[in-house]
């Protein structure tokens, strides 16, 4: 799958750079933090996201300002904005109607967007959002020097070249994740925007507040939240759900903000989103192969597939952009769970099943 890099510029002169993968119908995500286009693509936290969502749709998605590839040390930062932002995407793409993705404060600018613009938003799909921000929850005197805590780490913390700063927030993010996807995300916070831009940033997702929006929006949607996210509340989540028209929300079973590829949250997040958007059965062949393995995730049936092509290790984490340490565990796993204890005889069950052929 390649990915297209476009840029265009907002109401306000700043550019945002935005990719595109896939092909479809159009799926657009608002940006959240921190995110940078090219970082995000080729690693092991993201990539999963851009492969499910771009499976049945051209995916767009784009580097907020002060982030990414989007225009450095801009001045405004707010819900307007983020809006004209999104705003300023969607057009520079023609788009006349979509289904709206918006992820963690992404949420919050997508209930802005869809309620300004309800003629243009098919589906409203809103996972681990709120409607408000950390300041605007009735904090005790605890709370708030907690908030204004994290905001000082960020300006002073970030910008060292020990990680364990940025890793407070690596780890909140994805408790659950691997060394190397910790990694990853510590190196994403230091390459995404500068110490500074994202404690201003975070500071002004603290004050955010559309839960005046929230009833104005009249278009279907979808609120998913994990169930012990450890950076935005769950009872944010049914907050928001709550004040929407209509809303229907579904409880993920994980402590992730990031859902990770091989938690079972992951692919329920998936199912919720196609069925909602009433996205196609997947092509018959590969629903045949998934249903022979049925035992196998769809990650372990991509590494199957190259593994009965001929593909050596180091082949197929480049192709998959995941690490070699990462494909010997999936190797591992899928040895197991078809009880084969060698490489050959794995490829002679992929290439019965039709894998590996041209």
């Amino acid at each position: 799958m390649k990915q297209n890099i476009r840029f265009c510029r907002a109401s306000d002169g700043v550019r945002i750079a935005y990719g595109i993968t896939g092909e479809g119908p159009p799926l657009v995500k608002a940006a959240n933090y921190l995110t940078h286009l090219e970082h995000d693509y080729n690693g092991p936290v993201w990539k999963h996201w851009i492969n499910g969502l771009s499976a049945y749709h051209t995916y767009i998605r784009y580097d907020a300002r002060d982030c990414g590839l989007s225009d450095r040390n801009v001045n405004e930062y707010s819900i307007d904005a983020w809006v004209r932002d999104l705003e300023a995407v969607v057009d520079s793409m023609g788009l006349t109607r979509f289904p709206l993705l918006g992820i963690s404060q992404g949420a919050s600018v997508s209930v802005a967007y869809a309620a300004r613009h309800p003629e243009k938003v098919s589906h409203l799909i809103l996972y681990g959002g709120y409607a408000r921000g950390r300041f605007n929850r009735n904090l005790t005197s605890e709370q708030k020097t907690e908030a204004e805590t994290m905001i000082n780490v960020i300006r002073t913390g970030w910008g060292q070249q020990n990680p364990a700063f940025r890793q407070l927030f690596s780890t909140l993010l994805m408790p659950e994740g691997t060394k190397e996807q910790i990694d990853w995300l510590n190196i994403l916070a230091e390459i995404s925007a500068s110490p500074d831009a994202a404690s201003r940033m975070e500071r002004a997702f603290y004050h955010i507040d559309v839960t005046h929006l929230t009833g104005v929006v009249s278009v279907p949607t979808l609120v998913l939240h994990s169930k012990n996210d450890a950076c935005i509340p769950f009872e944010e989540g049914r907050f928001l759900a709550s004040h929407i028209p209509d809303a229907r929300f579904v409880t993920l079973d994980s402590k992730n903000h990031i859902l990770l590829e091989e938690e079972p949250a992951w692919e329920r997040f998936l199912a919720e989103v196609r069925n909602f958007l009433g996205t196609p059965e997947p092509k018959t062949e590969r629903k045949n192969l998934q249903t022979v393995f049925t035992e196998l995730t769809p990650r372990e049936l991509e590494v199957l597939e190259l593994i009965s092509k001929g593909y050596k290790n180091s082949e197929i984490a480049g192709e998959l952009y995941i690490s070699p340490k990462t494909v010997r565990n999936h190797i591992t796993r899928i040895f197991s769970k078809l009880q084969v204890d060698s490489r050959g005889k794995a490829i002679v069950l992929a290439r019965e099943a039709g894998l590996g052929k041209s």
